[in-house]
């Protein structure tokens, strides 16, 4: 069990993070502000209850993340004032491909993220169905793994799996018809299109 008295200590230096993570969520940063605060508040007070030794920063992203489902989902959501600077020179794309450091030359896919606006990502990704979005930001963007992601959000790892695969083709899906409303590119960048139903 964790001493109370430590808390500050261990859970503060995470606070930038799960900021930027509640931003991501919330689409606000009033949203963001209010649900970190609950989510510390919640930690402070389930703090004699975790495990020292383990994941913290996991521990918490549960928390800020289970917070967010129960208060925030069935709210109205104002219309979104988010500056993502986590996603500066538009690595999320790279990140969610798999393909970030790879290859020496400049890729195509390097070629038509250089080509669109950060604007276009953000909403790309605001796009995704609250499941999808969460799961994708929580690996694409904060790096946790499958096992931790599936901890965080109470859910089997399978689920987590299929929530990743389906977010990610829908993600490539919106980036590449801002490409293609754009001029940017053509069929030879089209995702694969899935096998029709018999």
């Amino acid at each position: 069990m964790a001493d109370q008295a430590n808390f500050e200590e261990a859970a503060m230096p995470l606070m930038s993070s799960l900021y930027s993570a509640a931003l991501r969520m919330t689409r606000n940063p009033a949203d963001a502000e209010d649900l970190v605060s609950e989510a510390y508040l919640r930690a402070y007070r389930g703090f004699g209850g975790f495990t020292e030794g383990t994941n913290l920063k996991a521990w918490m992203y549960r928390i800020l993340t289970n917070t967010f489902i129960n208060t925030y989902r069935a709210k109205q959501r104002r219309p979104a004032e988010t500056e993502l600077d986590d996603l500066e020179d538009l690595y999320l794309y790279r990140r969610v491909q798999g393909a970030a450091g790879q290859g020496l030359g400049v890729s195509a896919e390097d070629n038509l993220m250089s080509r669109l606006g950060d604007g276009e990502v953000v909403e790309a990704l605001e796009s995704l169905p609250e499941n999808f979005r969460i799961a994708v930001l929580l690996s694409d963007v904060e790096g946790f793994s499958y096992a931790e992601i599936a901890d965080i959000l109470d859910v089997p790892i399978g689920t987590v799996m299929s929530r990743l695969h389906r977010g990610r083709k829908a993600l490539q899906k919106a980036l590449y018809d801002y490409a293609v409303d754009r001029g940017i590119t053509g069929d030879r960048f089209a995702p694969p299109k899935e096998p029709a139903s018999q």
